[in-house]
């Protein structure tokens, strides 16, 4: 079944040739037990490496089976080796940091047999062996005899047609040998048992044939007499012999338990490799943790500061770019003189141009359908020059009164008596800062931006919520607004001090339920007017109607008295408070309502009867019965204008004007008749709503890159509209104040990552350095996986695998010394910045950086992973 024709074998160092074998000629049948004797360096243990194939012949050939083994690749040997060959050594080659079980299972393993019939084989090869009970042990645990059987169960595990053994007697006492001898003699009943000794005795006892070898050179074989008869065969047509593949998951319980066996330098490599991770994920943590923020910041900025698009807009936007852009433009004069630029008059320019915005028509294009606007929208509101008088009993020291807090009484009171009468317009337009604001319909960004402290969210058009600030306070000028505290104690502190005294107040302390208690009425604005008198005009009758919404009494009567059955009672359901985690809110008053309290107010006046006359007949005055006027105006029309003002404010105004010549009062009240005075300003009277025509569109995106796609669109509006009057000017409050921070922290942060992976670098520099020595550490092993099979392939998979485990032992070390790190660490910013918790490192991020520790450490194991695999078998096995 073996045959070696003229196997010849030289050792050619430098300029030197050492022929160990030459030439020989020999043939082996299946059933021998041949002993191959000689002097040292005669060339008996080369010749079984050849035979085995670990080493290769020079010239001649070795047949196998019938075939030459002439054109045998690397792999061809690696098969042979695990399915045709078993080696017994005479150091035993027992790979130290697996047990007596997992040695032996090792050449199954290669041959690809299931873990079940492993275990199987290599528990009845030990039990053929007498070493049933020594499964678990590991090789340092074993005697000498011991450690020679393992040696022997592994060789007969695969079942091979030969077993080579090399002094497998020579490290053992007598009794131990002959134990050994035996076995191998019973093995060579039915497999070919070629052993190299120095022991002629024992040779001569045991053996069925000796071959005696001298300087290389064959010069006896002798059949012993009483030997059986050899048994000679080929290897059958279409046999087909196993292939021999080493699992990664094999690999990698090698090499994570030789790592167990050196687990102070294992963690201490895992440590070290483990730094740039720990940068890196710092870095993540903390760049993604700050973005994370900033979205936040983002979401509740742009609740803040939406794209407002008034129906009268000075261009804001305009005027920071020609900021931006001041001391830039290019020069076109020669520098021979002093020359002043245009930037002042650019600015006033800019600063005072109003432009007219189209608001029905963009309204229009924002609930169209073709419109992609509303994909990038987290809400739309729509406001309209409509106010929301709401009053309320308040208990003072003249016992119970009523109060106007919306649009608030008690604020244009204390601008009168602060600035006095010298300007009663501004005095009117202080006393519209309103301490109500309408919320946003995103219900869920609400419940982000605020906790509900007490009661609930409104749930119907009458329900509303007290805003309080982080610290459960209200600045207690609200307090004054809302008829919580006595307004008359603000004309106590004012008068005060004018005379230079102070006035200590008490800080009112309200409970929940007094808050909750609290109700205020709406009053609708068409409700302020009764009839008057009736006037014919071409034949026909007019309902003149008077307007009473100056009148005291009237107005008692429409809020809490026998008229007050129509008007809306608005109740306080809950209190919230801004969430500490929210950077803005949204809600700008201390009073929150919905819009369905908006649209309930506009559907109302709508269907009250002077708002139908007034609609079914725009040519005449409901208030006067006369037709609007169209001609210039008169002192008449002016007197007649301020004689609708409520009693403070017309007295107020009539002492400015009387100071002031006919003409100039003419030229102050000509605008603001001739809007005033007008069918638009009559139905705004009214409190008449064109729904379609708001007076302010404010569009809410919740991210800068939604802002940023919604700016885009309204850019392309404008330019289809540049020409039809229906372009409009936006401002963009959050682009001029946060457009480039996303930016400087994404730069940062590619930068920082940079610089630490540098370490990382170095770390996976050092590991290949460690795997290389792991190399040096395990030639040995190396030889014995060759010996029994295993290709150069799986010697780097072993090493391969023994990079990935460091790599994944250094990545997860880091993560976890990065999570621990990350608590003190936010603590720290927490104590430095007021926000807390801030450093966040993603799952997926971590994931990556423990993929990129094991990519890298695999990378710098390539070389001494390849270096591993190129070993030579022979002087693998001869390395201690």
């Amino acid at each position: 079944m073996l045959v070696l024709k003229n196997i010849k074998k030289d050792y050619t160092t430098g300029d030197t040739t050492v022929n160990a074998l030459k030439g020989i000629d020999i043939e082996f049948g299946k059933n021998e037990f041949v002993s191959i004797l000689g002097p040292s360096g005669c060339g008996k243990t080369t010749l079984l490496n050849i035979i085995g194939g670990l080493d290769r012949y020079t010239e001649g050939d070795l047949i196998i089976r019938g075939k030459s083994t002439k054109a045998f690749t690397d792999y061809d040997w690696d098969v042979y080796r695990n399915n045709t060959v078993g080696f017994v050594f005479q150091n035993y080659n027992l790979i130290p940091h697996q047990n007596v079980l997992t040695n032996v299972e090792l050449a199954l393993t290669l041959s690809g047999v299931s873990k079940q019939e492993r275990r199987t084989k290599a528990i009845a090869a030990l039990e053929k062996v007498g070493l049933g009970d020594q499964i678990r042990k590991k090789p340092n645990q074993l005697s000498g005899g011991q450690a020679q059987r393992v040696a022997i169960a592994r060789a007969l595990v695969n079942d091979p047609d030969i077993i080579l053994a090399d002094e497998p007697t020579g490290a053992l006492d007598t009794e131990t040998s002959i134990q050994v001898l035996n076995i191998l003699k019973e093995i060579s009943k039915e497999k070919l048992v070629i052993m190299v000794t120095h022991n002629s005795a024992l040779a001569e006892q045991y053996s069925t044939r000796i071959v005696k070898l001298l300087d290389g050179n064959l010069i006896g074989d002798e059949q012993r007499a009483g030997a059986p008869r050899v048994k000679k065969e080929n290897l059958p047509e279409g046999h087909k012999i196993r292939k021999t593949y080493m699992s990664f998951f094999t690999a990698l319980s090698l090499s994570l338990k030789n790592l167990m066996t050196k687990k102070g330098r294992t963690v201490l490599t895992s440590f070290a490799g483990s730094i740039g991770i720990i940068g890196i994920a710092l870095i993540l943590a903390l760049s993604n943790g700050i973005q994370l923020y900033i979205n936040r910041v983002q979401e509740d900025t742009l609740s803040s500061y939406p794209l407002a698009i008034e129906r009268e807009a000075v261009d804001v936007m305009g005027f920071m770019k020609l900021m931006s852009e001041a001391g830039k433009e290019e020069k076109v004069h020669s520098l021979d003189a002093v020359y002043s630029n245009t930037m002042a008059s650019k600015l006033l320019n800019s600063m005072y141009t109003v432009k007219e915005n189209n608001l029905e028509a963009f309204k229009q294009f924002i609930e169209g359908g073709e419109s992609r606007i509303k994909d990038y929208l987290s809400t739309v509101q729509y406001s309209y020059d409509l106010n929301l008088d709401i009053y309320t009993m308040y208990t003072g020291k003249e016992g119970e009164k009523l109060l106007k807090v919306n649009p608030s009484e008690v604020l244009t009171k204390l601008y009168q008596q602060t600035m006095g009468n010298s300007n009663p317009m501004m005095s009117q337009s202080y006393g519209q800062m309103s301490v109500w604001s309408e919320m946003l319909d995103d219900k869920a960004l609400l419940e982000r931006q605020y906790n509900v402290i007490a009661g609930h969210w409104p749930q119907n058009y009458d329900e509303v919520v007290l805003i309080v600030d982080k610290n459960n306070e209200v600045s207690d000028m609200v307090m004054y607004a809302l008829g919580f505290k006595d307004p008359s104690e603000l004309a106590d502190i004012l008068e005060a001090g004018k005379k230079g005294e102070n006035l200590d107040t008490t800080p009112t302390v309200l409970q929940y339920d007094e808050v909750l208690r609290r109700e205020f009425k709406l009053v609708l604005n068409s409700d302020y007017f009764v009839k008057d008198h009736v006037v014919s005009i071409d034949g026909k009758d007019y309902q003149v109607w008077e307007d009473k919404s100056d009148d005291t009494e009237y107005i008692e009567s429409l809020t809490y008295g026998e008229n007050s059955q129509n008007t809306v009672t608005v109740k306080i359901v809950g209190i919230i408070r801004p969430d500490d985690n929210a950077a803005s809110t949204s809600a700008s008053g201390a009073i929150g309502y919905t819009s369905a309290l908006t649209k309930k107010l506009i559907n109302d006046i709508l269907n009250s009867e002077i708002a139908k006359q007034q609609l079914s007949d725009p040519e005449i005055n409901v208030l006067t019965g006369l037709s609007f006027i169209t001609d210039e105006i008169t002192m008449e029309d002016v007197m007649a204008y301020i004689a609708t003002f409520p009693e403070e404010q017309r007295q107020a105004f009539m002492a400015y004007i009387s100071i002031l010549p006919e003409q100039q009062v003419l030229a102050m009240f000509k605008e603001v008749l001739s809007s005033e005075i007008t069918f638009e300003s009559v139905c705004s009277k009214i409190g008449i709503v064109n729904t379609d025509k708001p007076s302010v569109i404010r569009l809410y995106a919740d991210s800068f890159a939604a802002k940023d796609k919604i700016v885009d669109i309204i850019e392309e509006y404008n330019k289809i509209h540049e020409t039809d009057g229906k372009s409009i000017e936006y401002t963009d409050y959050v682009g001029i104040l946060m457009s480039s921070i996303s930016k400087i922290i994404n730069f940062v942060s590619y930068a920082l990552i940079a610089f630490v992976s540098i370490s990382l670098l170095v770390s996976s520099i050092m590991i290949g350095i460690i795997t290389y020595t792991s190399v040096l550490e395990r030639t040995k092993e190396i030889g014995i996986l060759r010996a029994i099979g295993a290709s150069k392939r799986d010697i780097s998979r072993v090493f391969n695998a023994e990079t990935l485990i460091m790599g994944f032992g250094a990545g997860i070390t880091g993560i976890l010394l990065t999570l621990l790190l990350i608590l003190p660490l936010n603590l720290i910013i927490g104590s430095l910045t007021d926000i807390y918790n801030i450093a966040s490192l993603p799952v997926g991020g971590a994931a990556i950086l423990v993929l990129i520790s094991m990519g890298l450490t695999l990378i710098a194991g390539i070389i001494p992973s390849r270096m591993a695999s190129r070993k030579d078998p022979v002087e693998a096995l001869r390395t201690e």
